[in-house]
């Protein structure tokens, strides 16, 4: 029996609905991988709302043609507690460099984003050898509030993705009083805030599309250029030695 992408999305009004389209971006349709986007949450409670929000946001991506993946943060070890060899700080590591995109998604605690969230982060590097893993990659940012609607923590987190050097979307998500969305089978309920995430992933899919292929180009800086000048200089000199 065939299904419909939409199948597994009963809240999604399915004539507006609409998969981004290459096409009408101007980008070449003849890709050879589905949009790559990786999905972070910030809380290993049993029943983690981040986690919830994000599992809708992945079957969000799905519909419209990612390929996704979400990091569970259990067992990552507090950062510099661990080696980088570590098999979950490995894991996160390589997922981001698979990634073109990705959805950080934390509660608010105290104000701010969690240690869980904040640790995930710390442990992607800026730079692996000659690969950037975030630089030029885009971002959408979410949070789950426990009370009243919050923007504290999309806040930090967009500060984040602008120093890990990312696309950070224009649009972002915030859900208060969570405890309330999300019905007994850990689905979330119809709301503006659904309809709110499901314009966030649309729009992140759009600007992924935009970037990818082109973030080398876009990101390329003066600075870098010169600091591997230099650092070839330095190797050609030694050798000479």
């Amino acid at each position: 029996m065939t299904t419909h992408p939409l199948d597994d999305l009963p809240n999604i009004d399915r004539v507006r609905f609409q998969v981004p389209d290459a096409a009408s971006l101007g980008i070449p349709v003849d890709r050879e991988h589905p949009t790559r986007i990786l999905l972070l949450y910030g809380s290993l409670r049993s029943r983690s709302f981040s986690r919830l929000a994000v599992e809708e946001a992945a079957r969000l991506l799905r519909a419209m043609g990612a390929e996704t993946r979400i990091f569970d943060p259990k067992g990552l070890p507090l950062p510099d507690a661990e080696e980088t060899t570590h098999p979950k700080v490995a894991e996160l590591r390589e997922l981001a460099e698979w990634s073109e995109g990705m959805v950080w998604c934390s509660p608010e605690r105290h104000g701010a984003m969690t240690g869980i969230m904040k640790a995930q982060i710390d442990w992607i590097p800026l730079a692996q050898g000659a690969v950037r893993p975030t630089q030029g990659k885009t971002l959408a940012v979410m949070q789950v509030c426990g009370g009243s609607q919050s923007f504290n923590t999309v806040n930090q987190l967009r500060v984040l993705g602008r120093w890990m050097r990312m696309v950070t979307i224009p649009n972002q998500s915030s859900v208060p009083k969570a405890f309330m969305e999300f019905d007994e089978h850990e689905r979330m309920k119809p709301s503006s805030y659904y309809d709110r995430i499901v314009d966030v992933m649309e729009e992140l899919v759009k600007f992924t599309l935009l970037v990818r292929g082109r973030s080398e180009a876009l990101t390329d800086r003066y600075s870098e250029r010169k600091e591997s000048a230099e650092q070839l200089s330095a190797r050609v000199n030694q050798r000479a030695i």
